[in-house]
């Protein structure tokens, strides 16, 4: 209990010397130990990274979740450590609505078809979305992250013990001068000299220990830069392949859409008397225009079948060298003859012809062969 008391009193007498100098100091009446300029600039260049990474953090979340109520909750699970519940994405929402709707339009009538594929093409962007967000938040956020609430932390918190040494370092020069000053009128203040001049040169000691370890953390932010590099170049991979995936998807749906567009045309023109009566430009007037997809000129040496885009299955012959294995990463519908069909997590051999799209290969599994989406593609080593 005594040991206790005499604790406290000794902390709570270093505490008011600390709160003394650091008051003095602001008020211009004590010196103070300034740190080396490479010092300083360590010290600036830390709070710099912290403040851009914080940002940038922020900032990436509102990006990857923008609706404010759902991020609060993700940031509740995760100081709660348990797992973020599985999340509808808002394309994969619409899908539903629009399955839903073409059920209850007729699935066989012109709107109803084009409804299940554009909500069909929905529910593939809304997947893409989720490994797009779960791949970024593993690969980027997550670091950024940990540096904040792990080596910004320790950092701190050893430069505030560097601050509490520094303090005590000057506090202690302060009195080593007002006991010379007394010595200097009077021999009986040796001993006070002698005893200000030790806690002088352990307080010294201390703050000079502080300062290397305080460097040494500091320094390591070039690492830290490093670190982020990386995770900045693997959160720009996932988010090119993401988009690319979701172009592909649209370029599928438009080929998919022209295909209906003369059938709708026939559809309005027999169903209703009046339509009948104009001239069929009319009413294909009011049909968004698609763009068709160019046609690829004749290459010497090539089919021409392929050459114009038109893929013959029985014409093609894989080359003699150049076939790969690859696994399908999701179903494919074929949108015509020349295409084939494909299957997620089947393996089929591929390989490319002079002239071709670079988007398309040609894909064998057994006796079938076709055109497949290079982007529903693994492509095996």
């Amino acid at each position: 209990m005594e040991f206790n008391v005499k604790k406290l009193a000794s902390d709570a007498g270093v505490f008011f010397s600390r709160a003394m100098q650091f008051t003095e100091e602001k008020l211009g009446q004590a010196e103070k130990t300034e740190l080396d300029a490479h010092f300083e600039n360590l010290l600036a260049r830390a709070d710099c990274t912290k403040n851009w990474t914080e940002k940038i953090l922020r900032q990436t979340e509102v990006l990857l979740q923008p609706n404010p109520s759902a991020r609060v909750e993700e940031f509740l699970y995760e100081k709660l450590d348990r797992k973020v519940p599985s999340r509808v994405t808002n394309g994969e929402l619409l899908a539903q609505y629009m399955t839903e709707a073409a059920n209850d339009f007729g699935p066989g009538t012109p709107y109803g078809k084009t409804l299940i594929k554009v909500g069909e093409t929905q529910r593939r962007l809304g997947a893409a979305e989720r490994e797009f967000i779960r791949s970024a938040s593993i690969n980027f956020l997550t670091p950024l992250r940990n540096f904040l609430e792990g080596d910004w932390r320790t950092i701190s918190k050893e430069r505030r013990i560097l601050q509490n040494r520094r303090l005590d370092l000057d506090a202690c020069k302060a009195r080593v001068k007002k006991a010379k000053a007394a010595e200097a009128k009077a021999a009986l203040w040796s001993d006070e000299v002698e005893k200000a001049e030790h806690e002088l040169r352990l307080t010294q000691t201390e703050f000079d220990r502080q300062a290397e370890v305080t460097r040494l953390l500091l320094e390591g932010i070039s690492s830290t830069h490093v670190n982020h590099l990386r995770c900045l170049h693997e959160f720009v991979e996932s988010q090119t392949n993401y988009y690319a995936q979701c172009y592909q998807f649209m370029l599928d749906l438009q080929k998919q859409l022209g295909r209906f567009s003369g059938t709708f045309v026939g559809n309005a023109e027999s169903a209703s008397p009046a339509a009948a009566t104009s001239p069929p430009a009319v009413a294909a007037a009011t049909l968004p225009a698609v763009p068709t997809i160019p046609v690829v000129p004749t290459i010497v040496g090539v089919p021409n079948t392929v050459a114009e885009g038109v893929l013959n299955p029985n014409e093609v012959k894989p080359p003699a060298s150049g076939t790969r294995r690859a696994r399908v990463l999701y179903d494919y519908e074929a949108a015509d003859s020349t295409e084939l069909a494909l299957l997620a997590d089947e393996m089929i051999t591929v390989y490319s012809l002079p002239g071709m799209d670079p988007d398309w290969l040609i894909g064998e599994r057994g006796n079938q062969k076709g055109k497949v989406p290079v982007t529903y593609l693994e492509l095996l080593s």
